[in-house]
């Protein structure tokens, strides 16, 4: 299908695959039957590339034409034609007589992105030993989409994206708590938090754990907030209830009053910045209203927030951290184990290895951050920290090679993984499972 083929016109996934039949460069061209014939094919970077271990330029179709001409009867054109009729047995050709020098140069500018934090201190003592509650939100966003992880049309492209829902929501959410809080009697300290960098893989949040000024077992529990701005019929999403099993209880206490149709989810390996502090071991909830069509797109403006329900939010989360900080003990942390299902040939089952990425390092390999309770990667031994550098014989120097190789791999079927642990080299057999 056109969906299993898209992999395959990824640049990175040609990179890859270049790099791993012995390639020393890959060149690119813009063909000349495409809409945009004759420019040149823009250079995309992130962080999570870091190194994909073979040089790769952008040529013009001049340049291309060039190195056809000593093939018989073949042109650059001719060779779009041949690819764009979708016959499996189009494949390579040489090029003779063609010797290419490639020098290529690469300035790397990196930026610094700045969490803030502020905190409320306690007014009473009850603090126990661990007196600290956390409310934070991620306050980066997309610039104009120029990242990758934009999903602006043609039309919108360049466009700033705003971000009022994503997450300017979440951050106004954490404020006024912190306003609402500070009017209060107060049992535990409370630092509001707002973290850069999560759009780039939980960078800040990843950040502020690794060297924290509350240590983490400091912390009594975290609540987050991701989107909570464009509320639909009354339901309000509460994320990585599994962290604590004193979460049910707390809700429903806090939820008498402000009357919400909660859904609550136990799962807190979530992209956002709840999955930074379920790794650190900290009970945590996140608080979400819905994905919608503006999201990650200059549409999201600050006209279509919900105010009035955004307000029952903050309230709601006020009233939260008061339950908590009623508590005679802090709540216990609970390890979720993802579910999985067994077996294969279900439509919609994908592999599950149950491997968590650090996305805030640049290293060769796949940094984890941590693993899934109960799933495959805990299972065969892997653990945070590992560097995964090859898995079923595809050599792994980034996210991409590693989304690339799980494509290879088969539910139930063990395959070899090649990682780093402190600077020992290490393998084991890692047998994926399957996940909806």
């Amino acid at each position: 299908t056109r969906a299993q083929l898209a992999r395959y016109s990824d640049l990175r996934f040609k990179a890859m695959a270049a790099r791993q039949h012995g390639a020393k460069a890959m060149l690119v061209v813009t063909g000349p039957r495409s809409p945009n014939a004759g420019e040149l094919i823009p250079m995309t970077f992130d962080t999570a590339l870091a190194g994909s271990g073979i040089v790769a330029l952008s040529i013009t179709g001049a340049d291309a034409n060039v190195m056809f001409r000593n093939v018989p009867d073949k042109t650059l054109e001719d060779a779009q034609k041949a690819l764009d009729s979708g016959n499996p047995h189009v494949g390579g050709f040489v090029l003779p007589g063609v010797d290419a020098r490639v020098h290529a140069s690469v300035e790397r500018e990196k930026r610094t992105g700045y969490n803030v934090a502020a905190y409320l201190p306690a007014t009473s003592s009850g603090a126990l030993d661990k007196p600290w509650v956390i409310l934070g939100a991620h306050y980066d966003h997309l610039g104009r989409g120029d990242h990758g992880n934009s999903l602006a049309t043609r039309e919108e492209a360049g466009r700033v994206h705003v971000g009022a829902d994503d997450n300017a929501s979440g951050t106004a959410a954490v404020l006024a708590a912190g306003e609402t809080l500070a009017k209060q009697p107060r049992r535990r300290h409370v630092l509001l938090a707002l973290w850069s960098g999560e759009e780039l893989g939980l960078i800040g949040s990843s950040a502020f754990l690794a060297s924290p000024p509350v240590p983490a077992d400091q912390v009594e529990a975290y609540l987050n907030f991701d989107m909570v701005g464009r509320m639909q019929d009354n339901k309000l999403t509460i994320q990585a209830m599994g962290t604590s099993p004193a979460w049910p209880k707390i809700l429903e206490q806090a939820n008498v009053a402000a009357g919400f149709d909660l859904l609550l989810q136990q799962d807190p390996y979530q992209p956002t910045d709840v999955a930074s502090f379920n790794l650190a071991g900290v009970p945590c909830l996140s608080f979400f209203t819905g994905t919608h069509a503006d999201y990650h797109k200059p549409t999201d403006t600050a006209d279509k927030i919900d105010y009035a329900d955004l307000d029952r939010i903050v309230d709601f989360a006020a009233a939260v951290t008061r339950r908590l900080e009623e508590l005679a003990q802090p709540p216990a942390f609970t390890k979720v184990d993802q579910p999985m299902q067994t077996g294969a040939g279900r439509a919609g089952v994908r592999v599950f290895t149950g491997t968590i990425p650090d996305y805030s390092t640049e290293i060769k390999g796949l940094l984890l951050g941590g693993v899934i309770g109960g799933g495959p990667a805990e299972q065969a031994g892997l653990q945070k920290g590992d560097v995964i550098v090859e898995i079923a014989g595809q050599t792994i120097a980034n996210i991409y090679d590693y989304t690339y190789a799980l494509e290879l791999l088969k539910i139930g079927q063990p395959a070899k993984v090649v990682y780093m642990r402190n600077g020992v080299h290490k393998e084991t057999m890692l047998t994926p499972g399957a996940r909806k």
